[in-house]
């Protein structure tokens, strides 16, 4: 069998509740600020939580025609919007490409709750009329969640290997560790990958209450994301995008591309334990690692940082800790949750870790977890859990945790680039 082909990243983009460009949430993160903050989307002031992690300043005009623009759900938007930066710092014209070199490019991309805010609008002006059925032919495409998978291809005409991934909030890094098997199993030569999520919507937020997930600190929204810490009472919801461009290390390096970081290494698996819940012993985390680590051939004491999933959920925090000490062993690695600042992306949270793996790795910096004042004291000895301001240290190998709803798991590596 010939040898699996390496696996590059020469692109990024974002769009964030910390900034709308990969530099400008870079810099957040690092500083360790926060994106939350009340909800401007909608009057929230009858729900149980009134706040969440909003993408600030975005303007679809920028991005989209604006007779075009009726066409996107929010999902959509944030996925162009990110996905054009990814492409335009990877140094790609995909314009310029003869069309067989297109049909080597393909876009795999995820989301958890595809045009949620489009099917809200459209349901609830249905039931306010007189029942005659007015809907907007742009409606069903709006909403379907494989369509911003289809809008990128569309517009770069790229005709490669084109889905979405849809495993709850694994979804994003279902999407980039499927496009880096693609790549490495020769059924392509680029991939864009990401997710996109836009679920700040009354029935949302309302569906989140009523399952319990959803932190309700009103009075301090900044400081309501707080994994591991003893009192965190559930996570805050963000909205976004994040797009990494996955190229063949040959062709990558053929045509003199920027090279960020590698991916080495994708594990999946399923807990199999609860519609929501996540098992004590972290199980289904344990399987996820372990596989990513068979895969990309590494011991667990190469990895440098885990950027773990820990949402700020009571018990979820914990499964995850206990399943990251089953893989990892006694590692000395460095553990921390970026959803403290971030909040939770869903679908679209795998994204936008991704790429603060990426960014660790290629500055050698570890992000802080912020607002963590008590530990949990369930969680197990020898993790050095990262609080605070960001550790400025070698970063080689980074290990991203993402876990969905149904008990899906997916755990990707990357690597510091070396030639």
């Amino acid at each position: 069998m010939e040898k699996m082909k390496r696996v590059v990243i020469t692109g990024l983009g974002a769009i964030t509740p910390l900034g709308n460009s990969v530099d400008t949430f870079w810099e957040n993160i690092v500083a360790g600020k926060s994106g939350a903050g009340p909800l401007t989307k909608f009057d929230a002031t009858k729900f149980k939580t009134q706040f969440g992690c909003e993408v600030k300043g975005f303007n679809a005009e920028d991005y989209i025609p604006k007779k075009e623009i009726r066409k996107y759900d929010l999902f959509t938007q944030y996925a162009i919007a990110a996905s054009d930066e990814a492409i335009r710092d990877a140094g790609l014209d995909f314009a310029a490409m003869d069309v067989k070199e297109r049909y080597e490019v393909g876009v795999i991309w995820a989301s958890g709750n595809g045009g949620i805010g489009t099917f809200e609008a459209e349901v609830r002006d249905f039931y306010a009329g007189d029942g005659t059925p007015r809907f907007n032919p742009f409606f069903i495409p709006k909403m379907i969640a494989d369509i911003a998978a289809g809008v990128i291809s569309i517009r770069h005409q790229l005709h490669g290997p084109n889905y979405c991934t849809v495993s709850a909030c694994a979804s994003s890094n279902t999407a980039i560790i499927n496009a880096f098997d693609t790549i490495r199993l020769g059924k392509a030569v680029i991939m864009v990958a990401g997710g996109s999520e836009a679920p700040i919507t009354a029935s949302s937020i309302g569906g989140f209450n009523a399952s319990q997930a959803l932190s309700k600190r009103n009075d301090a929204p900044e400081r309501a994301s707080r994994p591991f810490d003893k009192d965190r009472d559930g996570f805050v919801i963000g909205e976004g995008a994040g797009a990494l461009i996955l190229e063949e290390y040959e062709h990558a390096i053929k045509r003199g591309a920027k090279i960020h970081a590698e991916i080495v290494g994708g594990g999946m698996a399923a807990d199999a334990y609860h519609l929501t819940g996540t098992p004590p012993d972290g199980l289904g985390a344990y399987l996820g690692i372990s596989k990513a680590l068979a895969d990309a051939q590494l011991k667990p004491e190469q990895i440098s940082y885990v950027n773990a999933h820990a949402t700020s959920t009571p018990l979820g925090d914990i499964g995850e800790l206990n399943g990251i000490k089953a893989a990892l062993g006694d590692a000395p690695v460095a553990v921390s949750a970026t959803k403290s600042m971030t909040g939770h992306l869903l679908g679209a949270a795998g994204a936008i870790e991704s790429i603060i793996s990426v960014m660790a790795c290629k500055h050698d910096i570890i992000p802080g977890t912020i607002n963590t004042e008590n530990l949990d004291e369930n969680i197990p000895a020898g993790l050095q859990i990262v609080l605070g301001k960001s550790l400025h240290q070698p970063v080689n190998y980074v290990l991203n945790n993402t876990f969905g709803f149904g008990g899906h798991t997916a755990s990707s590596i990357f690597k510091k680039y070396t030639v």
